[in-house]
């Protein structure tokens, strides 16, 4: 079993930045392939970024790309999500999750273990 627990959310105003932690209770850290989905009110979650095991490869939803920098730290087990230039769609709660095997990092069917969640809410 895989905690993860997230932090760094709160309320920024639009053009600000804000930067999301997750740490993650194992080991094998990098042998997980991370992802940050979201989910604002009244709309399904969506993915977000996605990191490989060992930081190689990542991977964007269009609207946050150039935008937002997803990285990892397997010395301390941690996967960050940096959000520059925000605005007000990208208000909503974000969640990490981790992927020993996955077929398509924007597909949240492939990850095992989901943090609680951080609300990020952006003001206009």
């Amino acid at each position: 079993q895989v905690q993860l627990v997230e932090s760094g959310g709160g309320l920024v105003q639009a053009g600000g930045s804000l930067t999301l932690s997750c740490a993650a209770s194992t080991i094998t850290f990098q042998t997980y392939t991370m992802g940050w989905f979201r989910q604002a009110p009244g709309k399904e979650r969506e993915f977000v970024a996605a990191i490989s095991g060992r930081g190689s490869s990542t991977y964007y939803e269009d609207s946050v790309k150039g935008r937002f920098t997803i990285s990892r730290d397997n010395a301390k087990n941690t996967v960050y999500l940096r959000m520059n230039r925000l605005k007000p769609e990208d208000t909503a709660i974000y969640y990490c999750a981790a992927a020993s095997y996955v077929d398509s990092v924007q597909s949240s069917h492939y990850y095992d273990y989901w943090g609680q969640g951080s609300q990020v809410t952006v003001s206009s």
